[in-house]
């Protein structure tokens, strides 16, 4: 489970405005070349469930108990827009998403997520990150998904103030046999939008603008190529990378990330993160209920309040 505290033994935390511990992430927009295309491969592989569609968009979320007693905010997960012919994710990738990835309730969805997976014959990575397991995906334009759950937080381990993770082969077998036969009924209650993984062009950028200007504490920074971000001591809500350097930016025609948001407690919260980034020269500005923002490789980030 996320923390609700700042108090932790590790991170480092900005040295102006800090994100605040009870801060969790919404729903992810997407944009898709063939709304029904991806529908099926939401619906049929990943195992959620169309809450609401119209106009070229539809809205997902997780199925037992999804809406009982959840905000619209939190029930949806993925919002997918479909921009006809949009431009696949070249297998390099583009500057944007590298995956955005839903946090599981507990080790015994994964295992029945992992036996679906092998039952439908659907082909997925699988990653053991010590502080948590996952696996990987990619749907129909390129977009990278990961689903994952995460460890105790009792067993997470730090070296100094930089808490440990790593990239290290995940015992599928042990995973799936933590279902205890019990079959996948699509994504449980309980299942939530964990992290976002971002392509980056330079870590230096990433560091002002997630760090400094936006609020995350830094978790972990010795990965190679990456900076892992997070509020309140979770492992990270935030990774970038920059592994695909030299890719150009997810532009208006391309499948990509359209936004990722952030649900603060109060306006206060809200409008205090918004001025960080006014200030430090990224501004923020009022789209709706939301104060939105653009990070330096075009990716919107949405504060809002929840």
């Amino acid at each position: 489970m996320q923390s609700t505290t700042n108090t932790a033994d590790y991170g480092i935390a900005p040295a102006g405005y800090r994100l605040p511990a009870a801060l969790r992430l919404g729903r992810v927009r997407l944009q898709v070349a063939d709304l029904e295309r991806s529908l099926a491969y939401y619906e049929g592989v990943l195992g959620l469930r169309v809450l609401d569609r119209a106009d070229g968009r539809a809205s997902l979320g997780a199925h037992a108990g999804a809406g009982t007693g959840r905000s619209e905010r939190d029930a949806v997960l993925v919002e997918l827009h479909e921009r006809p012919g949009a431009t696949p994710v070249p297998r390099r990738g583009r500057l944007g998403l590298y995956h955005f990835a839903i946090l599981l309730p507990d080790r015994a969805a994964l295992g029945r997520f992992v036996a679906h997976l092998a039952e439908i014959g659907a082909r997925a990575g699988a990653s053991d990150h010590l502080v948590s397991e996952a696996l990987y995906l990619t749907d129909p334009d390129g977009l990278g998904i990961e689903v994952y759950a995460d460890r105790p937080r009792s067993s997470w381990r730090h070296e100094g103030r930089q808490l440990l993770m790593a990239t290290e082969p995940l015992d599928l077998q042990d995973v799936a046999a933590a279902a205890r036969g019990e079959p996948w009924a699509g994504m449980p209650a309980g299942t939530v939008v964990g992290h976002v993984h971002l392509f980056v062009g330079d870590l230096g950028s990433a560091e002002s603008f997630f760090h400094q200007a936006l609020g995350f504490d830094k978790v972990v920074w010795s990965y190679p190529g990456a900076l892992f971000l997070s509020a309140g001591g979770y492992h990270h809500h935030l990774g970038t990378n920059t592994w695909a350097a030299g890719a150009q930016p997810a532009a208006e025609h391309d499948a990509r990330l359209l936004s990722w948001e952030i649900i603060l407690p109060s306006d206060a919260d809200a409008e205090a993160a918004a001025r960080s980034l006014t200030s430090a020269g990224h501004p923020a500005a009022r789209d709706g209920d939301a104060w939105v923002a653009t990070d330096p490789w075009g990716t919107r980030v949405r504060l809002v309040v929840g």
